[in-house]
């Protein structure tokens, strides 16, 4: 056989390997959200990642907390942080940065990114303020969504947890964000996607006449760089943060302004010995309004900030009590704070344990193999030729391997739904591959080159056209959020496609290297 001649079949041979070596090759994966970052590799033979369905762990689906007015009328001059300012000061238990003010193609709306608000709040909050609008109802925003999903997986990202998968799902009109997580229990799940992680840095100082008065100093838009967790040598942990030009500026003004730099705010913080009313002069880091950790001043810091020098080189670190808090610090950070939170009590969520996903694992696994050998079966059957059904099943085979050694490549997770997929592929792909064999045959033996590529040409228009037709059939499965017919969509996609343009020719090749003459 001419390899030049024969180049579908060495391309699918190439494939072939370069999926045997991303399935089986020894690989590590660097994750950077720990201080403990190492290389690390999949446990089982293969490098294939696991779902939820295959792993274990936790799933959460739930809406988004918030309401939204549309179709709202802005006045002349008047700026987003007045009519913030405005509505959350008509709201009880809601601040300026709960209010949301977006523009798109559609109008103007005003949202409230918190929970315990309901539609009449907001509507007559805007009333009070004098603010024009449509419809008022619960809910948020397709852009706060998008945004939503997308911290959450920078927060998985940061945290270095594998498998992790976020989604915007839709059911009966309603939008709700799902979250998996493979080897997380539900504590851990809550501790990370649950919280908004709305860092803050509050200055906490005496006012001189018994009193102590809070200045928000930094917020999460102030930092431009975020350091690893580590510890310092007295085993305090810590997180390095770098400030934004104006953020150090007005850091600078408040801590020299409010006595922070002088010899009575160096080192004057009495937390935690004393209560966050009567602290001290005192840097609090507050996140989700809850303070992890308060700090003086530091000796080597109140200089640098009082000449001007910090202005310049404007890093320091933010303390905490414990390396959990310290980490949890840094992905809040880096992935920045949730717009608004989940409304996990009008969501699900889902628990599956380790040793049922092992033992659907080992289903899918017996699945598979039953789908082969039934296939292998009905093959030999049809046709009693070896020459002819074994190159089919070796073929419609090696779609499953290069599907699996795509998967292992870009680390897809596989759930159920993407096992259903693989086992479509291969009936699919068998039944394509008896359309060619059929054609090619259904007239007796063929012996010429020439009558044999007429014949395959038939029978892949044939296939060429159904196809298509698959392909947009599951398109819409594809692209929309409809769970886990998604990942079945896709794979059979990718079946269906790396078929029609690989090993459909492939197969061809090699029929017609046995059936002709040489």
């Amino acid at each position: 056989m001419s390899i030049r001649k024969q180049w579908r079949v060495t391309l699918l041979v190439l494939l072939l390997l370069g999926s045997a070596f991303a399935l089986f090759a020894p690989q590590g994966t660097v994750s950077g959200g720990n201080q403990n970052d190492a290389l690390t590799t999949n446990d089982g033979p293969t490098n294939l990642e696991y779902g939820l369905d295959l792993a274990g762990g936790t799933r959460i689906r739930a809406p988004v907390h918030g309401v939204t007015a549309e179709d709202v009328e802005l006045s002349n001059g008047t700026s987003e942080s007045e009519i913030q300012k405005a509505v959350a000061g008509n709201i009880a238990n809601a601040d300026q940065s709960d209010v949301m003010i977006r523009q798109s193609q559609e109008g103007i709306t005003v949202e409230v990114l918190t929970d315990n608000v309901t539609t009449n709040q907001l509507e007559s909050a805007l009333d009070e303020a004098g603010i024009e609008h449509g419809t008022v109802r619960d809910g948020v925003t397709q852009q706060t969504r998008d945004e939503i999903v997308r911290t959450l997986r920078d927060k998985i990202s940061e945290s270095g947890l594998a498998g992790g998968r976020v989604q915007e799902v839709t059911s009966t009109g309603d939008h709700f964000i799902q979250i998996e997580m493979p080897n997380t229990n539900q504590s851990e799940m809550n501790d990370l996607v649950t919280e908004r992680g709305k860092v803050t840095v509050v200055a906490h100082y005496p006012t001189g006449n018994g009193s102590y008065e809070n200045t928000t100093v930094l917020q999460q838009d102030s930092f431009t760089s975020i350091g690893q967790a580590e510890q310092d040598p007295n085993g305090r942990p810590f997180v390095s943060v770098t400030l934004t030009d104006s953020a150090a500026e007005r850091f600078s003004r408040v801590m020299n302004e409010r006595g922070f730099t002088s010899s009575e705010g160096i080192q004057a913080c009495n937390y935690p010995q004393a209560n966050a009313s009567q602290g001290g002069y005192c840097l609090y880091t507050i996140v989700d309004e809850r303070v992890v950790y308060g700090a003086s001043m530091s000796n080597s810091l109140a200089p640098q900030i009082e000449s001007g020098e910090f202005e310049d080189q404007p890093t320091f670190t933010m303390t905490t009590t414990n390396m959990s808090d310290a980490r949890q610090l840094q992905v809040n950070l880096r992935a920045g704070a949730l717009p608004s939170p989940l409304d996990t009590q009008a969501g699900t969520t889902t628990y599956l344990a380790p040793s049922l996903a092992t033992e659907f694992k080992l289903y899918s696994l017996v699945a598979g193999i039953a789908a082969v050998f039934a296939v292998s079966g009905t093959v030999f059957l049809r046709y009693g030729k070896p020459k002819v059904a074994l190159p089919m099943i070796v073929t419609a085979l090696s779609e499953v391997v290069i599907l699996l050694g795509f998967a292992a490549a870009i680390e897809l997770p596989l759930d159920l739904s993407h096992i259903a997929g693989f086992i479509a592929v291969i009936g699919t792909g068998v039944d394509d591959l008896i359309i060619i064999a059929d054609e090619v045959m259904s007239e007796g033996d063929v012996h010429s080159s020439r009558v044999f590529q007429s014949r395959f040409r038939k029978a892949f228009w044939v296939i060429g056209a159904a196809a298509a037709t698959t392909i947009v059939a599951m398109s819409p499965l594809a692209v929309l959020s409809l769970g886990d017919l998604r990942g079945f969509a896709i794979i059979t996609i990718l079946g269906v496609l790396i078929g029609v343009l690989i090993t459909r020719p492939a197969y061809g090749d090699i029929l017609r290297y046995l059936l002709t003459d040489k």
